[in-house]
């Protein structure tokens, strides 16, 4: 990557320096490359000699010129120059902008994609919602960083395994049994109570004429005992078959649905507390066995197992990830979760240091609260049932399109306002519009070509020479930085940005450059920007799990 050469070219350039007594011999710091924000500053900008400077006591600006006196040659720069108060900066070369268009056809689709991650094994679970009802907007942005930030590993060379954690044990799914069962017995039209910790609403009302369908009465005459658990087997298939044809309609796809249950048939849980109990990180209080997590820099200690002898949900979290990194042995695992663990990432952290495994290796992305609007009006509930929005209601009224592009038009730590009017509207004010249409004229252009016979396979690049075709060219190029970018710091919402920098830069292009001319060397020359701008575009988009059009 350049940037990554350019970085060298300077430490090289330093070390040559400190070698002729140009420069004491400090040791040097990070040398990181920018992309200033004024296009006069050229390409790229290295503040290496201010950091220098500050180290050294020396004046920045003297350093600049000491350092951009030693670089070498460098063929994709055409110029270097110093500024105030101690920056180098850096113009690429037009020829050599051009020559990348060659580069880009040759890679084709792999474009973009990196070594970094050397093949590591990287789980990434998202989503895990109880499977006590449909999938809800919040929970489907969590669906849709969680999916986009598989697919960017993917690309950055690292075996991604999408994972849903799914939550069949414990007080919710009981009460969420004893529920439905309640729900088919009324159904049936015989009396039930509700259970006080009962799910209210629709869903299991819904859920529950299913099964009377389907059933009959034959499960109103088993014990109740029976009934409840025969009832939730039956429920919780359908829950999770609704959740997995809601995701799969967002384009979520994952390939392990882990059953929580399963920790404790198969014996993972008492491993896991065994490993705990081995390292002295555990105390029984009051009746109750405590994670001493205050041993390890936690504010208080945490409760693993109840004084009634039911496991908490930590302790099923502490068992799964035992489960992850000591039995299937991933390199790393990333956990996207709502708003609501927050509280939960320094005490599982905790847990990483407990098993022995480098708290390092465990990342928690935490997705922050969605707002619904209609332009300036607040979405509180559906229409329909008074609840919460679910991601059907979103996805019918907006399209799959529009989902994963606003929900990845923050980063994840930001709160988000998801205006629904703005996500219909066919206009350059719509982000996703805008985008598509961009991939949409790129492929109006290229069968207008083909409808002409203009074959562009012999074009010569080097006759792209104007602004705006450089312009164009030198936003494609910052696609595997921006790849790198998300992949580091595991941000896929700088792929949306890039889609709107790009999709802005070839309408620059298409406004000031005509394509198919009777100029034939310049048509065919522009004809292979073009065609590498959509393999860019299209690679950007479904990296995003977005269609690329070729009409709009």
């Amino acid at each position: 990557m350049l940037k990554h050469k350019l970085a060298r070219c300077l430490e090289e350039a330093a070390k040559e320096a400190q070698s002729r007594e140009l420069l004491p011999p400090a040791a040097l710091p990070e040398i990181t490359l920018e992309h200033p924000q004024n296009p006069e500053f050229g390409d790229y900008a290295s503040s290496l000699p201010l950091k220098i400077g500050r180290a050294v006591r020396t004046e920045p600006l003297a350093i600049a010129r000491t350092l951009a006196k030693l670089l070498p040659e460098i063929e994709e720069v055409e110029k270097v120059s110093v500024a105030a108060p101690g920056f180098i900066n850096f113009v690429l070369s037009g020829k050599w902008l051009a020559r990348q268009v060659e580069a880009i056809l040759e890679t084709a689709e792999a474009y973009g994609d990196l070594p970094i991650g050397g093949g590591a094994n990287v789980q990434i679970e998202f989503v895990s919602v109880n499977p006590t009802g449909p999938i809800h907007v919040g929970h489907a942005r969590g669906a849709v960083l969680g999916s986009t930030l598989a697919n960017i590993l993917t690309a950055a060379g690292y075996v991604a395994q999408r994972e849903y954690y799914v939550n069949d044990a414990g007080n919710q799914m009981d009460a969420f049994y004893r529920t439905l069962h309640c729900r088919y017995l009324q159904a049936l039209g015989r009396d039930c109570e509700m259970p006080a910790n009962g799910y209210q609403g629709a869903y299991p009302v819904d859920l529950a004429g299913e099964i009377v369908r389907e059933k009959g009465e034959g499960l109103a005459g088993l014990p109740a005992g029976e009934a409840i658990a025969e009832i939730g087997k039956i429920g919780l298939e359908k829950a999770l078959a609704d959740i997995r044809r809601d995701l799969g309609d967002l384009r979520v796809s994952f390939d392990a649905w882990f059953s929580e249950r399963s920790l404790f048939q198969n014996s993972q849980y008492e491993r896991a507390m065994a490993k705990l109990r081995e390292g002295g990180h555990v105390e029984e209080r009051e009746g109750a066995l405590w994670f001493v997590s205050t041993a390890l820099g936690e504010d208080k200690d945490n409760v693993l197992v109840r004084s009634n002898g039911i496991p908490t949900y930590f302790a099923s979290d502490v068992a799964y990830h035992y489960n992850k990194f000591l039995e299937r042995k991933f390199d790393r695992v990333i956990n996207v979760w709502g708003a609501d663990h927050q509280g939960h990432v320094s005490r599982m952290k905790a847990v990483m240091s407990a098993l022995g495994v480098d708290p390092d290796r465990l990342s928690i992305i935490i997705s922050q609260l969605v707002t619904l609007r209609r332009g300036e009006t607040l979405i509180r509930a559906s229409k329909r049932t008074g609840e919460l929005i679910t991601l059907r209601e979103l996805l019918d009224e907006v399209g799959v399109d529009a989902c994963r592009f606003f929900f990845l038009s923050r980063s994840a730590d930001s709160q988000m306002d998801f205006d629904l009017e703005l996500a219909k509207r066919e206009s350059a004010d719509n982000p996703v519009y805008y985008v598509q249409y961009a991939h949409a004229r790129i492929a109006s252009i290229l069968r207008l070509a083909q409808e002409k016979g203009l074959d562009y396979s012999g074009g010569n690049v080097e006759a792209l020479t104007s602004e705006h075709e450089l312009n164009l060219l030198r936003k494609m190029l910052l696609f595997p930085e921006t790849i790198e970018l998300a992949a580091n710091n595991l941000e896929p919402h700088h792929l949306s940005y890039f889609a709107v920098d790009l999709a802005t830069a070839f309408h620059g292009f298409y406004k000031n450059c005509r394509v198919v001319t009777d100029d034939l060397e310049l048509s065919r020359a522009r004809l292979k920007l073009v065609r590498a701008a959509q393999i860019v575009l299209a690679k950007t988009l479904s990296l995003m799990g977005m269609s690329a059009p070729e009409r709009m």
